[in-house]
């Protein structure tokens, strides 16, 4: 079987057989096989014992990193890494980024067996070594998991049939990453300086093996609502249970109008009556209001705990659960309460999609054509080809579609985690729509048809300060027509519109700010709107 070119990282405890398993398995494939604690003896010229000896182990890790940085860019290699490389997190990401990681795990029994004779391995010079070998193990097995793309038991089976089933394993695990994409969003500008995936794909659900490492421990609460439960809380169950995860469901009533204080508190006696803990990660499984409930009761319950979001709406998997805004409604405003709380994995998985209602599937459009409106023209004009087939679910273009959004959405919440300037961009038509979702009561309009009418009412308002031509709104206003998706604002009073906006997290020093169309495919924000120009603004959107 060919598993095409690219690097594999062998890691382990000492004894798990990586010299032997990646001779073997770079032969098998036709890849060059290189061993880091070998390079490091050739390029000082004395054993690794006598590295300890001089430097310790502080000066052999160092050593031991510095080899890895130039490893890694090496082409089509199997590289067998030391027992304790792991131990740096910079090891760890540096590995996954450049090829696919391989866990090789075996029992203490096994290990001792391997490695009772050896004298090269400093850490094992020790009277017990069963009890030094456990010890390792159990300081290790954590970051070696985390690491790992993949994990396959070295215990005692044969070589050659070890060999055959890891390669069967890359093969299953090279079709599985061709279909699915992977998005990080890098927080290099925030205080943490961390990164989270975004995992892109068809059946992601059965996938628990994405989830595992990014779980503190083998227990989850899982929050869903009465309409998503019945479809895919079991799947998500068995799937963690298959790895020995216990999982805890939070069941939540289905609407935006539960997005509320009395829901937060469900979700908080539950994970009290089942004796939660700092490290148990909450899972939210649903559209954008169990994402953002979820996502705020995480930041809240115990001060902080991880969370993990499995969007299964549209509109969800290409923005709400995308950049850490949480949140609940209040009666006067939208999205009022909350915190900026980043979730440790997205898992996108498109099967989902599948029972979506093609209104919610409409409202989820609704915000993709938005990326393209504020930042990327190509996008825009892609959709106006593509509609139709998205319209109609077709895979490829419904993928291309979350993938381009995500990727957009990530690079912007990159630069401006909390907001404080090109996020804000985001925001294109919903200081209209929230205040349309208020007025109409939450839950009569879905967001993101209150988004769609604000976005026309934004391309008007822009238009009407002279910053886009007519031209422009209509085309704007076809592909949410052509969407199926409201373009006429509710009819209530104009007062009722500015009162509703005055309440907008957006509004600084008492004045609104919007974000406006300089043209399609570029975004500002604008505060100082004259307040005629925006009456009449509000009623020519109304009365169309």
């Amino acid at each position: 079987m060919q598993i095409g070119n690219g690097n594999i990282f062998l890691v382990g405890m000492m004894g798990s057989g990586k010299t032997t398993i990646g001779r073997s398995l770079a032969h098998s494939t036709g890849k060059t096989f290189v061993d880091s604690d070998h390079e490091i003896q050739e390029r000082t010229g004395v054993k690794i014992p006598v590295i300890f000896d001089i430097e310790g182990e502080t000066g052999f890790r160092k050593r031991e990193t510095e080899v890895l940085q130039e490893l890694v860019k090496m082409d089509n290699v199997v590289l067998a890494t030391g027992g304790g490389a792991i131990l740096s997190e910079n090891n760890r990401e540096l590995l996954k980024r450049h090829g696919t990681v391989v866990y090789l795990r075996a029992a203490v029994i096994d290990l001792q067996r391997r490695t009772r004779h050896d004298k090269n391995r400093p850490l094992l010079q020790t009277k017990n070594l069963h009890a030094k070998l456990a010890q390792l193990l159990a300081e290790r097995d954590g970051f070696y998991r985390e690491a790992a793309h993949l994990v396959i038991d070295s215990g005692s089976q044969g070589i050659r049939n070890l060999v055959n089933k890891l390669v069967q394993q890359l093969v299953a695990y090279k079709k599985k990453n061709e279909m699915m994409q992977t998005i990080t969003v890098d927080l290099v500008n925030s205080p943490e300086q961390r990164n989270y995936p975004i995992h892109i794909g068809n059946n992601l659900l059965s996938q628990a093996d994405l989830i595992l490492p990014h779980l503190s421990q083998k227990r989850v609460a899982i929050i869903s609502n009465t309409t998503v439960a019945p479809l895919y809380l079991d799947k998500l169950r068995k799937s963690l249970g298959r790895h020995g995860v216990e999982s805890v469901p939070v069941i939540l009533p289905d609407g935006e109008s539960y997005k509320n204080w009395e829901t937060m508190n469900q979700i908080f006696d539950a994970l009290l009556t089942h004796r939660c803990e700092r490290n148990t990660t909450i899972v939210a499984l649903g559209g954008g209001v169990v994402g953002d409930l979820t996502g705020f009761a995480a930041a809240s319950f115990l001060r902080g705990v991880p969370f993990i979001q499995i969007p299964t709406t549209l509109l969800a998997q290409v923005d709400s659960s995308v950049g850490g805004k949480t949140g609940i409604n209040h009666p006067q405003g939208k999205n009022m309460i909350g915190a900026f709380y980043q979730p440790k994995l997205v898992l996108a998985d498109s099967s989902t999609l599948d029972t979506l209602p093609d209104r919610e599937l409409r409202a989820g459009i609704a915000e993709i054509i938005k990326y393209g409106l504020i930042r990327d023209f190509s996008f825009f004009e892609w959709l106006e080809q593509n509609m139709r087939q998205l319209l109609v679910r077709e895979p490829s273009v419904l993928h291309e579609a979350i993938r381009r959004s995500c990727e957009m959405k990530a690079e912007i919440v990159a630069a401006d985690e909390k907001e404080n300037g090109v996020r804000a961009l985001l925001n294109l038509g919903h200081t209209f729509g929230h205040a349309i979702e208020n007025g109409m009561g939450y839950g009569v309009w879905l967001h993101g048809e209150a988004v769609a009418a604000g976005i026309i009412m934004a391309a008007e308002l822009s238009r009407r300060l002279d910053l886009i031509h007519e031209v422009d709104v209509l085309r704007i206003r076809k592909i949410f027509v052509d969407t199926g998706l409201p373009v006429v604002a509710p009819e209530f009073p104009t007062e009722k519109y500015l009162e509703l906006m005055s309440l907008d997290k957006k509004v600084s020093a008492g004045k609104i700010r919007f974000i406006l169309l300089n043209r399609i495919g570029e975004a500002s924000m604008y505060s100082d709107i004259p307040l005629d120009v925006l009456n009449d603004t509000v009623t020519a959107c109304i009365h169309e």
